[in-house]
């Protein structure tokens, strides 16, 4: 659900996504909320993946979804456009990560959320 990372900082991610039918959660050919909310948790573990994997040097582990607050969908991108979204880690304790979330549609915000994410001690392989 993400199509390419753009930009990593310590406590910072950015992905592109295309629209597009493929993609599982678009619907009458738009993302639907469940897509943007999806894309947020994948963009938040693509971040988490990635400082597990290369610089941690760990395995990478499972994520779940902990809780989504204030989440507001503004509008739904439509297949063709690329959204933008952009996360800053709040928080990271135990295990646990709190996330802003802004996505991004051209000029318009069109969803966001704050994102609990909570990593397994389990190994995925």
């Amino acid at each position: 659900m993400i199509g390419r990372l753009t930009e990593l900082g310590e406590t910072t991610i950015t992905t592109e996504t295309l629209v597009s039918n493929a993609l599982l959660f678009v619907a009458e050919g738009k993302l639907t909320a469940i897509g943007m909310m999806e894309n947020i948790a994948q963009t938040c573990a693509a971040r988490i993946g990635y400082f597990n994997k290369y610089i941690l040097q760990d395995e990478i582990r499972i994520g779940y979804i902990g809780a989504v607050r204030n989440f507001v969908a503004n509008e739904r991108p439509q297949e063709g456009e690329t959204v933008v979204t952009h996360i800053t880690v709040l928080e990271e304790v135990f295990g646990m990560t709190l996330a802003d979330a802004r996505m991004t549609c051209g000029r318009s915000v069109v969803a966001t959320a704050q994102m609990k994410i909570a990593v397994d001690g389990g190994v995925r392989k």
